[in-house]
C-alpha cells in the first residue's frame, strides 16, 4: 500500500463509479443498479452491473469485478499508482508526494524505458528513410503521393535489410538485452542470436494520445506476406486501447471522427485536410475502441474499404459504436476501394461530399441485408420484409423505432402500414432476443468445483452482507480468526470491523486493502451475490448454519494440529463436541 488508507478512501469516494464507468460504457438504470455491455468480454446482452450504493462493478458473464480504482487499472492497463493519480486529478485532489516501492518503481521505470527505446528506434528508422539505404522506401512513399511534410508529420521510416541493424544501433546506445526484450522489436533465439522483428519495410510509428511512441507497424513494398506487421503487445502497447492517428485527430476540433481500416488511409486523409481520421491497429474493432472514441467525439463516420471484407468489418464495428452512445454513419466510397484510392482519383471536395451524404448505420445494415434477397421473387421479398421487422425490434424506444421504420419504408419502398403490422406480430412471437442475466451468482455456480471449506467462507460472507441482525448472531459463534483461508480471513477482519462500527458493509473500501486484480474480483463476487433472493428464510437459515459449522470445525482442527498444551487441547475438544448444538435462528 503506497498511499494511506484515508487518501485512498478520499479518492475513491470522490469519484462516483457510475460517472467514471459511464465515460467508457453506456449504462442504463435498472432498479437500484446500472447495466451495460461488459467492456472486458464480448456479449450481446448486458450482464455488466454497476452499483452506486456499493460503489462496485461486477460482470455476471465473465466475473470481472471491483471498485472505481480497479476498473481503471483493468480497463486502461494502469498500475494502482497510475489509477490513483488519474482519479485524484479528476476529483481535484492533491496527492501527497510519495516514495515508490522497489517493485512499483521498477515497473514505472520499465514503461518509461520502453517508450524511450521506441523513440530512439523511430528516429533511427526515419534517419534510414532519408539515407541512401532508404531510397527505395522513400520513393515508394513518394509514389504513393505522400509529401515530405506528411512523411515528417507521421515520423515514417525504413527498417533496413540487415537482420539486426536496429539491435546493434540500440546496443551501442547503451540499452541492455533485458530492456530490449520488453519492446517487442526483436527476436531472441539461443541458436541464432538476436534479430530485428522488422526488416526491409516502411515503418509507421504508433503513438498514443499523448504523442508517445508505443509501438510500430511495418509494410512491405512488394508482394511479400504478411503485407503489414505490427509490434506485439507490450507493457505500453495494447491494440484494443489505442487508435492510429488519434494523437493528431484529438485536436482536430471536429465533433466526429473518420474511422478507417489502415495506416495509409489515415495518412492520406490527414494530408488531404481531414485531420480527424483514425484507424484500429491491425485488430478487430472492440468496445474499448468505441469507449476511447467517445472521449473525443459524439459521432463517427465509418470509411472502411468498400469490398466484402470492409463491409463485414463495418457491420462488426457498428454495435460497439452504437452501444457506446455514438451516432454512427457509413460513407460510400464506390467505385473506389478505400479513402486513399478515392482521394487520389476524385480529390478532397468529392470526399467531403461523400461525408455529408454518409448514411445512417441502420440504413446501411438494411441495405446490406437487402442484397441477400431477390426482390423480384415474392417469397424472398416477404422474407426480406420480415428480416427488417426483426431488425427494427432492436430499438426498445417506441418513438425511435417509429422514426427508423419510417426512414426504412421511404428508402426501400416498403409499405409502411404493412411493416408496422409485421413489427408488432414479430414482437409478439419473437423469443430469445434478450438473454436474461442469470440470477445464480458465480459464487454459487462454481461452488462444487472448489474446496468445501473455502466455499463455506465465501457463502457465509455473501449471506451476511448488510444483514446486521444476522451478522450479530453469527458473530456470537464465529470470529474472523476462524476463517482458515488467508484471503477470506482478511476480508472477514475488514468486514467484521465495518459491521461492528457502522452496521453496514462497505465492499468498495474493503477492495482498497487489496491491489491484486484477482483479489478484487473475488471480493466483488461476494458482495454482488443475489443468493438471498432465491431462497426462503428456512433454506437460508440452513445454508448459514452449515457454513458456520464447517468454518468452525476447520478452525478447531487447525488449532488442534498446532497445540501442545494438554489443557488447551481439552478445551478445543469440548468446543468440537459443542458444534452439534450450534443453531442460529434468523427470524
Amino acid at each position: 500500500m503506497f498511499y494511506s488508507e484515508d487518501i485512498i478512501e478520499q479518492v475513491r469516494t470522490e469519484n462516483d463509479i457510475v460517472d467514471v464507468i459511464g465515460d467508457y460504457v453506456k449504462l442504463q438504470k435498472k432498479g437500484s443498479s446500472y447495466f451495460g455491455l461488459c467492456p472486458f468480454h464480448n456479449e450481446k446482452s448486458p450482464s455488466f452491473s454497476v452499483s452506486p450504493h456499493k460503489q462496485m462493478y461486477y460482470c455476471f458473464g465473465c466475473g470481472e469485478g471491483g471498485n472505481v480504482i480497479s476498473f481503471l487499472m483493468k480497463y486502461e492497463n494502469y498500475s494502482f499508482i497510475e489509477a490513483m493519480e488519474v482519479l485524484a486529478d479528476r476529483a481535484g485532489i492533491a496527492l501527497p508526494k510519495m516514495e515508490y516501492s522497489k517493485e512499483a518503481k521498477k515497473e514505472k521505470d520499465l514503461k518509461t524505458k520502453i517508450i524511450e527505446i521506441n523513440t530512439e528506434a523511430a528516429k533511427f528508422f526515419h534517419y534510414l528513410l532519408k539515407s541512401d539505404r532508404g531510397r527505395t522506401a522513400y520513393n515508394y512513399l513518394r509514389n504513393r503521393q505522400l509529401s515530405d511534410e506528411t512523411i515528417v508529420k507521421f515520423g515514417l521510416g525504413y527498417a533496413d535489410r540487415y537482420g539486426n541493424h536496429l539491435y546493434q544501433y540500440l546496443r551501442k546506445k547503451g540499452y541492455h538485452d533485458n530492456e530490449l526484450k520488453e519492446t517487442g522489436l526483436f527476436t531472441f533465439d539461443e541458436a541464432h542470436g538476436v534479430s530485428d522483428k522488422f526488416w526491409n519495410r516502411v515503418m509507421f510509428p504508433i503513438m498514443d494520445a499523448n504523442n508517445r511512441v508505443i509501438a510500430f507497424g511495418g509494410r512491405v513494398m512488394g508482394d511479400a506476406k504478411p503485407k503489414y506487421l505490427n509490434s506485439p503487445e507490450t507493457k505500453v502497447f495494447d491494440k484494443s486501447r489505442n487508435l492510429y492517428g488519434l494523437n493528431a485527430a484529438r485536436s482536430s476540433r471536429k465533433d466526429y471522427l473518420l474511422i478507417c481500416e489502415g495506416y495509409m488511409d489515415v495518412i492520406s486523409l490527414h494530408q488531404a485536410g481531414f485531420q480527424n481520421a483514425v484507424a484500429a491497429l491491425g485488430t478487430a474493432f472492440t468496445s474499448r475502441h468505441a469507449a476511447l472514441i467517445k472521449r473525443y467525439a459524439k459521432e463517427v463516420v465509418l470509411t472502411f474499404d468498400s469490398d466484402e471484407a470492409g463491409i463485414k468489418a463495418a457491420l462488426r464495428a457498428i454495435p460497439y459504436l452504437k452501444d457506446a452512445g455514438l451516432a454512427v454513419k457509413v460513407l460510400n466510397m464506390r467505385p473506389y476501394k478505400d479513402p486513399d484510392e478515392f482521394i487520389k482519383a476524385l480529390g478532397r471536395e468529392a470526399y467531403e461530399d461523400r461525408i455529408q451524404n454518409a448514411v445512417n448505420y441502420f440504413i446501411f445494415q438494411v441495405d446490406v441485408e437487402q442484397k441477400k434477397y431477390n426482390l423480384n421473387d415474392p417469397q424472398e421479398k416477404t422474407a426480406f420484409h420480415k428480416k427488417v421487422a426483426e431488425m427494427l425490434l432492436d430499438f426498445k424506444d417506441e418513438i425511435e423505432r417509429d422514426n427508423y421504420l419510417e426512414s426504412v419504408c421511404r428508402t426501400f419502398q416498403i409499405p409502411k402500414e404493412g411493416l408496422i403490422k409485421l413489427v408488432k406480430k414479430t414482437g409478439l412471437t419473437y423469443v430469445g432476443r434478450e438473454e436474461k442475466i442469470k440470477d445464480t451468482p458465480r459464487v454459487m455456480k462454481n461452488a462444487k468445483k472448489e474446496d468445501t471449506s473455502v466455499n463455506a467462507q465465501r457463502i457465509l460472507l455473501a449471506y451476511l452482507l448488510d444483514k446486521n441482525k444476522w451478522f450479530k448472531k453469527v458473530a456470537e459463534v464465529l470470529s474472523p480468526e476462524d476463517f482458515v483461508d488467508d484471503f477470506y480471513r482478511q476480508v472477514a477482519l475488514l468486514f467484521w470491523e465495518q459491521m461492528e462500527q457502522t452496521g453496514e458493509a462497505n465492499p468498495a473500501q474493503i477492495m482498497d486493502y487489496f491491489e491484486d486484480e484477482e483479489e478484487h474480483k473475488k471480493v466483488a463476487e461476494l458482495f454482488v451475490s443475489p443468493i438471498r433472493t432465491k431462497l426462503g428464510l428456512e433454506e437460508q437459515e440452513k445454508a448459514i448454519n452449515d457454513a458456520v459449522i464447517k468454518i468452525k470445525k476447520e478452525s478447531l482442527e487447525k488449532k488442534a494440529a498446532n497445540v501442545t498444551d494438554i489443557s488447551e487441547l481439552q478445551n478445543i475438544v469440548q468446543e468440537q463436541k459443542s458444534l452439534q448444538k450450534i443453531h442460529i435462528t434468523l427470524g
